[in-house]
């Protein structure tokens, strides 16, 4: 028995690996191969290092394959959708939390139906909207109908962060005479920074790799693609550049994942804090 306790930990950690070399290995397949030449990458197979590094595969990418346009009308749309929610939604959440007004209940009941109606079937009523207000193909009606898609759970998020935090401060301040939207900007939402940068990262992620709602609302004009419809046009129109399709997923993915290691300790004191509430 005890030479079995000795060998579960071993144990558990070789699973772990195994399971750990599955999921990276396809990442490192497709950075290795991001650095091969056309030939070479038909014909290495699964071999993760190219023979000798083509770093012009990412210089071709960005400027020929126009990922550089790419990257950019993505990075607007992500940027723009996500400061928009942050603001809408912890307004919307703290108002949620803290004032009681006629028809609440009313209000969070229809969020909450709202919130399990699919999205495929506001589709049409979007594009009609979008068409009306002469928004089609442009980057704002990506930005304004990726944010409208996230605003209920994002809010409900904020409502239930605020209702954890002590109301002293704010009933001190509401005292000496500070109206609520000084309270909310000066007192409420700094408090409030695990939520906005769990809330902010995850739908930057999400707007980021968006594929539907930028193919639908910018199909008329090409140069504004994102980064996923871009490499998924790319994949038809040029069939045999793979290595800059690599250089493409590369640029894709490395800044998301540079993102959420440099804010994964506010999304732990999110969790943390919403635990402790």
């Amino acid at each position: 028995m005890s030479v079995l306790n000795r060998l579960r930990p071993l144990l558990t950690h070789v699973i772990l690996l195994a399971v750990a070399f599955f999921y990276l290995f396809p990442f490192a397949w497709m950075l290795g191969s991001s650095l091969k030449t056309p030939g070479e990458f038909f014909t290495a197979g699964l071999q993760v290092f190219p023979a000798e590094a083509q770093w012009h595969n990412y210089v071709d990418a960005w400027s020929k394959a126009r990922f550089g346009t790419y990257f950019l009308n993505t990075f607007l749309v992500a940027a723009g959708s996500t400061l928009m929610l942050v603001l809408i939604t912890s307004a919307a959440g703290y108002t949620l939390a803290r004032t009681t007004f006629p028809g609440r209940a009313a209000v969070v009941a229809v969020m909450v139906l709202l919130f399990f109606l699919p999205g495929g079937y506001t589709v049409i009523p979007l594009y009609d909207l979008v068409t009306r207000l002469g928004l089609l193909s442009t980057l704002w009606a990506v930005i304004l109908v990726i944010t409208a898609g996230s605003i209920i759970y994002n809010t409900i998020l904020f409502s239930g962060y605020f209702t954890t935090l002590s109301r002293d401060v704010e009933e001190s301040a509401l005292v000496d005479g500070a109206s609520t939207p000084v309270i909310f900007w000066r007192i409420a939402l700094p408090q409030a920074t695990p939520m906005i940068a769990t809330v902010g990262l995850f739908h930057f992620m999400y707007s980021w790799n968006s594929f539907f709602i930028p193919l639908i609302f910018t199909l008329g004009n090409p140069k504004l693609r994102t980064l996923a419809v871009g490499m998924q046009a790319f994949v038809g129109e040029n069939q045999t550049q793979w290595t800059w399709i690599c250089a493409g997923a590369a640029m894709t993915i490395v800044p998301i994942m540079l993102l959420f290691f440099f804010m994964q300790r506010y999304f732990v004191d999110a969790i943390a804090g919403a635990v402790k509430g």
